[in-house]
């Protein structure tokens, strides 16, 4: 965590050097926003019901599906924060793809959504309440609730850098009209609004990207001029070697660093966000059929393994042609921040017209990934909080005035929690953090109930809010020095101790409790489901094959490593 001051003078940066943008530039960026406007409108034609509004009424495609649960995590998490990764720690960053994705989104299809979709749930939170208890659905609720907030507050943070370089408004305003426009398209068509532009986003995102890292690569002479650049600069070395990852995680020794690496980031940040974080697994939610849902996060995962190559490589290529981010990298005095890579790489890079697409790239990039948020929420908000414990029992349409009017709140509490993200000088920090005090806890609640039948409800409550609290006590300790750890060190070690603690209280938390009966849990226990239940039908055509389709993507996985090893 940086002081606000160095966010401060990032943002001035940015001011003075204003991107350079043309009336041809302001046009195409124009035509996208009454694009996602105009999908905003058509997808409000078929929305009858809360069902509709919230879980698109279960009838979209996979390839529909996939693309959005891809483009949903393809926010400012992803754009600014990876990129920013890639000035700060090079090659290391592909971990987040390569490791820290790529099988817990194999393991999501394989294993978790034929339970998901199978027990007709409309939320993850709801999942929990028919395996433990409403308690724990209540308490997941909100949880859930304040980290989709904080996380769409990140998206509409990193959307204001862009608007602030481009217009040079201030950042308050630049936040609050970025935020009227996601809440327009998401208040009008809900779910189907969201996907469908994520969908389109999607594209013009990679439309974006490309241009930027080849244009980039040559200006520096290729991959070989990448390498001497990064190898002439203090630690460059490190930033071509994707192991042991010291500088990531901030641990000095390098096999300590390499299990941080794999347990920390690998399995318990990794398999905590992809299998359980709503904002993601809606998206599979609302596939056509038990099939569709278990191809979605499949489907995602081919681009996920591709998509890191024009994403870091960007980084990389800034640290050595950005005089700022260059700066940075050396310890010189500078005012840039490593969240501003992107901006000043458009800056220096792209002429006209391409300009334009890329600034409709990075704003499509942050506008999915707080649909995504804000979408989530307000279904989470709606079923499991007001439906199923404020205000149960009303008229469906009376929930469907709440799922809009729930979009309107979430959107104006992100922007009130935009200004938190300004703390950090990298973006992946907080996102991290948010993920080790949120994801990681319900991920070890989780897969213990859906593998051990005597754990009880109140395991599940009691495992949940105590790894979160070592999350969070693991983050203050190393905020007030207790101990130091940089980079994302810290996030990885919270997201230990709220796994383990999660894992251990709710075994002595079961060791005094009763189990539900057996009855019960047919359909969310895996030893109680039996294998004719757990299949799902599978459709015709080897491009629709499970299996298929996780070999690819593990495949393209370990060959970046192959490669990016040998290079």
């Amino acid at each position: 965590m940086v002081p606000a001051v160095l966010y401060a003078s990032g943002m001035a940066a940015a001011v003075t050097q204003r991107i350079d943008a043309h009336l041809v530039d302001y046009v195409l960026v124009g035509l996208y926003f009454a694009l996602v406007l105009g999908i905003g409108l058509i997808a409000r034609r078929s929305v009858s019901s809360s069902v509709d509004f919230l879980l698109s009424g279960r009838s979209l495609p996979a390839w529909i599906t996939g693309i959005a649960f891809m483009s949903a995590n393809l926010g400012a998490t992803e754009l600014l924060g990876q990129s920013a990764n890639g000035a700060q720690y090079g090659e290391q960053t592909f971990h987040y793809y390569w490791v820290g994705a790529i099988p817990a989104m194999v393991f999501l299809g394989l294993v978790m959504m034929p339970f998901y979709y199978g027990s007709k749930v409309r939320s993850v939170p709801e999942f929990l309440g028919r395996r433990f208890d409403p308690k724990t659905q209540r308490l997941q609720g909100v949880l859930f609730a304040a980290a989709s907030i904080l996380l769409a507050g990140v998206n509409l943070f990193a959307m204001a850098i862009v608007v602030n370089a481009l217009l040079g408004w201030p950042t308050w305003l630049a936040i609050v009209v970025a935020g009227v426009v996601v809440l327009a398209y998401t208040f009008l068509g809900g779910l189907s609004a969201a996907i469908y532009n994520e969908v389109l986003q999607f594209f013009v995102i990679v439309a974006a990207m490309i241009p930027l890292t080849l244009v980039g690569l040559h200006r520096v002479g290729g991959w070989g001029g990448l390498t001497r650049g990064l190898q002439a600069q203090p630690g460059g070395d490190a930033l071509l070697r994707p192991f042991p990852g010291s500088e990531l995680t901030g641990i000095a020794n390098s096999v300590g660093s390499v299990i941080g690496i794999v347990f920390g980031l690998g399995f318990v940040l990794s398999f905590g966000y992809w299998t359980t974080n709503f904002s993601e697994v809606q998206r599979a939610f609302s596939a056509n059929s038990p099939s569709a849902a278990q191809r979605t996060p499949l489907i995602a995962a081919i681009p996920k393994a591709l998509i890191a190559l024009i994403i870091v490589i960007p980084g990389m290529i800034a640290a050595v042609l950005v005089p700022g981010i260059r700066a940075l990298r050396e310890g010189a005095p500078t005012t840039a921040a490593y969240n501003d890579v992107v901006p000043l790489m458009l800056q220096e890079l792209l002429p006209n017209g391409f300009l334009g697409v890329a600034l409709a790239g990075l704003l499509a990039s942050f506008m999915a990934g707080m649909a995504a948020n804000v979408s989530s929420f307000n279904t989470v908000f709606t079923y499991d909080l007001w439906q199923e414990w404020a205000r149960p029992g009303r008229e469906d349409r009376y929930y469907l005035r709440v799922g809009r009017l729930v979009t309107v709140v979430g959107t104006a509490l992100a922007v009130g929690t935009a200004f938190i993200a300004s703390r950090f000088s990298n973006i992946q920090d907080y996102i991290q953090t948010l993920a080790s005090f949120f994801n990681v806890p319900l991920f070890a609640v989780f897969i213990v109930g859906l593998f051990w039948k005597k754990m009880t409800g109140s395991a599940g409550f009691w495992g949940l809010l105590t790894g979160t609290l070592g999350a969070v006590v693991v983050f203050v300790l190393n905020t007030a020095k207790v101990f130091t750890l940089s980079g994302q060190g810290s996030a990885f070690v919270g997201g230990g101790v709220a796994f383990v603690l999660a894992l251990l209280v709710s075994w002595l938390a079961s060791l005094r409790g009763t189990p539900p009966a057996e009855s019960k849990l047919r359909g969310l226990v895996w030893s109680l489901t039996s294998k004719k239940e757990r299949e799902v039908p599978r459709e015709p055509g080897w491009y629709r094959s499970p299996g298929t389709l996780s070999g690819i993507a593990l495949g393209l996985a370990a060959a970046g490593y192959v490669f990016f090893t040998v290079v």
